[in-house]
């Protein structure tokens, strides 16, 4: 059974809705998974893990979440190398930029993409829903 962490930051719901199809795919395909918000998450952490989905909405001008989100991401970064991971969250503006943009980071890193990042417009509709439950699915 693999291990699989999905850490998300959410400051409408958008984004832990998301979080939630996303580990409901993963468990359904047999996956042990943690759930955590930013501040219960670790660099340290990651070697628990064969997996890990990062969730987090765009921000201002198309950013991760700058308080919480992306200082806790920015120190797993050196962890990514040959992890496998997936990414998602929601956006009320703009065109995916930050998604392109963390993408890039995590490639850049070394990691390994398991599944194409899922991005919702505003409240995930069922298609972006079941976008995550595959997403979780691919990380199992």
């Amino acid at each position: 059974m693999s291990k699989v962490a999905v850490v998300y930051w959410s400051g409408t719901g958008n984004t832990k809705i998301m979080a939630q199809e996303v580990a409901a795919g993963a468990e359904a395909a047999g996956a042990e998974v943690s759930v955590y918000t930013p501040a219960d998450f670790s660099a340290g952490m990651m070697d628990q893990f064969d997996a890990v989905a990062f969730g987090c909405p765009s921000m201002g001008a198309e950013v991760l979440e700058e308080a919480e989100f992306d200082p806790m991401f920015e120190s797993c970064q050196p962890k990514l190398k040959g992890k496998k991971i997936a990414l998602f969250g929601s956006y009320g503006w703009g065109d995916g930029e930050w998604m392109r943009n963390w993408e890039k980071t995590c490639t850049d890193e070394g990691a390994n993409l398991a599944y194409d990042c899922v991005m919702a417009n505003e409240e995930p509709d069922e298609d972006a829903k079941e976008s995550c439950r595959e997403l979780g699915k691919a990380l199992a």
